[in-house]
Parts: C-alpha cells; sequence; structure tokens
C-alpha cells in the first residue's frame, strides 16, 4: 500500500513538472500578421496547447525548457484553407466512387486527406460540403483520435432540385438513395429553412448553398442562378437565428449579386463576377474565395479524355481559366479576400500553390498569407484562439525554409508544424 501511494505522488509530480514545461521557438524570420511585416530573431514561447509570449531576441532554456530551432527558417501562424472537400479527391474514377463507396470507405480517405493538409501547413480547414463524414471526423480531430486540422464544417450543401449539389444528379431512376443524402434538396422557403435546422441538428459550424450550377455537377448550365430571393432570405435569415455564417458558391453573376444582396459572408469561385456583383460585394463586405487552383485543375484535367463526364468538359474549359483574371479584378477594385483552393476538386496537400497564383494576379505576398490567417480567424469569429502568433491563442505555427515574402513559391516548403502546441512535422 505504501508502494502504491508512493508511485502515485511520483507520477503526480512527473504530471505536474510535464505541465509546467515550456517551449521556445527560437525564429530567425518571424512574419507578425497583425502588423504586415517581419522581425528577425524571436522566441515563441509555447505552454501546453497555448502561446504565453512572444519576444524579441533569442531566449535562454531554464529548467525543463524544450528548445525548438527555427533560426534558419521563416515562422508564421497556421494557416487555414476556407474552402475544401475533405472527403473526396479529384480522380478518373471519383463520379463512380461516389456511387461504389459506403461511409466507412469515405471516412477512411478522408482521415488520409486531413493528415495530409495538415502536413502542408494548413492547422484549420472550412470544409464546404461532404456526406456526413466531414462532421465526424472533425470529431475525431478535436478528441485526438484522429490527425489533421481543426474542422469547421458545413456537413452537407444545402441545394436545390436537380442543382449543383444534388448528390442523385445523373443517377439511374432504379437507384434509390439514402433519404439523408437529399436532406439538404430544397424548394420553397419553407424546405431552405428546415434544411438549415437540420445542418443545426447535424452539428454543422456554417451553411454551404450552391447559389448558381457548377462545373463538376452532371448537368448543362454551370451560370444560371439556382435560388430564388425568398429562398435565399429564409436561409440567411434562419442561419444568423443559429449563429451560423453562410458560404456561397456561385460562378454566374446574376446568381452572385443575389446571394451578396441576400447577406451570405463569402462568395465562392466567383468566376463571372460583373462591375455590378463587385460593387454590391463591397457595399455589403462579402469576401471573395476565389479557388483559383480549382480553376486551374479542372481545366487541366478536362483535357484528358475521358477523366470527367462529357457535361462537365465544356465547363471546366470554358471555366477554369478565368478565374485568376477575376481574382485579380476584383481584388484591385477593393473586394475582400479570404484564402480557399476548394482542394478535393484538385489534390489535397497542393493548397499553397493558391499563393503563388493570387500573387500572379497582383495580390502582395504578405496579403495573400493574411487571407489565410487573420481573415479566415475574422470570418470563423475565432480572432482570440486563431489567426496570429500571439499570446492567449493557439499554438498553430508553421515554418517554410525560405522567405515567401521574398518568393511565395516557399509557402510550398513547409518543413515544421505545430498545432495545439504539437508539433506533427519537423
Amino acid at each position: 500500500m505504501k508502494k502504491t501511494l508512493q508511485t502515485i505522488a511520483a507520477i503526480a509530480i512527473f504530471s505536474t513538472a510535464s505541465l509546467a514545461q515550456r517551449t521556445l521557438l527560437h525564429c530567425g524570420t518571424f512574419i507578425d500578421v497583425t502588423k504586415g511585416n517581419t522581425q528577425s530573431q524571436v522566441t515563441v514561447i509555447v505552454e501546453g496547447k497555448r502561446v504565453t509570449g512572444v519576444q524579441t531576441g533569442y531566449l535562454a532554456p531554464k529548467g525543463t525548457d524544450k528548445v525548438i530551432d527555427l533560426k534558419s527558417k521563416t515562422v508564421m501562424p497556421g494557416l487555414t484553407d476556407m474552402h475544401v472537400h475533405i472527403e473526396g479527391e479529384t480522380s478518373k474514377d471519383q463520379l463512380v466512387k461516389r456511387y461504389q463507396f459506403n461511409q466507412a470507405d469515405v471516412a477512411f480517405e478522408a482521415a488520409r486527406n486531413a493528415k495530409t493538409t495538415l502536413m502542408a501547413g494548413f492547422t484549420s480547414v472550412r470544409d464546404l460540403g461532404g456526406s456526413g463524414v466531414n462532421i465526424a471526423l472533425r470529431n475525431a480531430i478535436s478528441k485526438g483520435i484522429a490527425v489533421g486540422p481543426r474542422i469547421y464544417t458545413a456537413g452537407r450543401t444545402i441545394a436545390t432540385t436537380g442543382g449543383h449539389g444534388d448528390p442523385t444528379n445523373a443517377l439511374s431512376e432504379n437507384y434509390t438513395p439514402d433519404p439523408h443524402m437529399v436532406t439538404g434538396v430544397i424548394n420553397g422557403a419553407e424546405e431552405a429553412r428546415q434544411a438549415v435546422r437540420q445542418r443545426y441538428k447535424d452539428g454543422s459550424d456554417c451553411i454551404k448553398i450552391t447559389a448558381t450550377g457548377g462545373v463538376l455537377s452532371i448537368a448543362k448550365n454551370g451560370k444560371a442562378p439556382q435560388f430564388q430571393e425568398d429562398e435565399l432570405e429564409a436561409i440567411i435569415k434562419t442561419a444568423k437565428d443559429y449563429g451560423f455564417h453562410v458560404a456561397a458558391h456561385a460562378h454566374g453573376a446574376e446568381g452572385i449579386k443575389r446571394a451578396a444582396k441576400a447577406g451570405v459572408t463569402t462568395i465562392e469561385h466567383g468566376t463571372f463576377m460583373d462591375d455590378e456583383a463587385i460593387d454590391i460585394m463591397k457595399q455589403k463586405g462579402t469576401y471573395l474565395v476565389a479557388t483559383i487552383l480549382a480553376g486551374k485543375t479542372v481545366a487541366d484535367s478536362a483535357k484528358v479524355p475521358g477523366y470527367y463526364h462529357p457535361l462537365v468538359v465544356p465547363k471546366a474549359l470554358e471555366t477554369g481559366p478565368l478565374i485568376q483574371n477575376m481574382f485579380g479584378k476584383a481584388y484591385k477594385a477593393g473586394v475582400k479576400i479570404a484564402f480557399g483552393t476548394d482542394s478535393g476538386v484538385s489534390l489535397h496537400g497542393l493548397n499553397a500553390y493558391e499563393f503563388q497564383y493570387m500573387v500572379e494576379a497582383g495580390m502582395p505576398a504578405i496579403e495573400a498569407i493574411q487571407a489565410a490567417t487573420v481573415t479566415p480567424a475574422k470570418i470563423l469569429g475565432v480572432e482570440k484562439d486563431l489567426g496570429s502568433i500571439e499570446a492567449g491563442k493557439f499554438a498553430d505555427i508553421i515554418a517554410t525554409d525560405g522567405n515567401p515574402l521574398q518568393d511565395i513559391t516557399q509557402m510550398r516548403k513547409v518543413s515544421f508544424v505545430m498545432k495545439d502546441g504539437v508539433v506533427y512535422k519537423q
């Protein structure tokens, strides 16, 4: 009995010492995303899951302090991709998989995709539509059961019958879908309200709607609006009641205008945005999440025979090449920008290519990085915890080999990843 008590006491002392341990990150170049500048020779102090201090100079360790040498690296906050589809990934047989895979198959692939995304430096993502596995994966990651970024998910997309996001598109009449698959397919304002309430019940973090047709849906028109004004109004009002923000997939100008006027927080893609749509978005404070990487990916893949359904190919060839120029025009006009890739449409882990495309379109490198750090934190309402490296915030920290403010392609060379104070890559 005495030995047992001594053992328990020893474990308690060891646990207390472990909790008190600090980790000192010695950073050669430190990007301060709140001020938009860099500093040299900075120490970031991490205790548990959070940053407890940021000091100039290399702080000498004391006692049990652990030092991580990042003196040759450029250090910045963990990145947030505001548009991913963590459950799937582009492939020639992706459409077939949709009808062959059960939820367990989807879950294993989603877990793989999540880990790949984290290792690329994205410590948080906003998942904009899946089968519901995305909610379970979010929970598993938060519990430490799976490895991946912090996920804010819309659960299932809300769409209209036959619209982009209707999971029964292209199905034979002999195929009977699971009723749960179509809980987000709505017609009319009452069904729109019910769909938002269902997302709340399911445990979603935000709402995703498909305000226009899309590129990869098995349908002819990728531009036409697909929600009426009363349906949009019902979704936005109900979403606000439940504390959700709304993301709207929208390629065509009319659908963009309707969604922005109704009060969505973000427009995804925005390909055929016109001057009036730009003015409305500026007036409403609507963010653009352009997903240039997705546009370039679908345009390339559409050139591969048999990669996409025949109805998809012409839409991909038309839409893909336009997104980068649209982004540049919108940015220069003063539209607010948030970083997003639509990864899943492209391969997971290549998210950082978006930075290069944003800079090529005229956005300064520091603003592109801010679009993936401080801006997402604001949209998601988590500025107190995420978005920058400051005392009190979660220790989501990454490092690149070179300085991306001098060479934006360095964002693809993430060599250190810490999330919640845990090192996943070094």
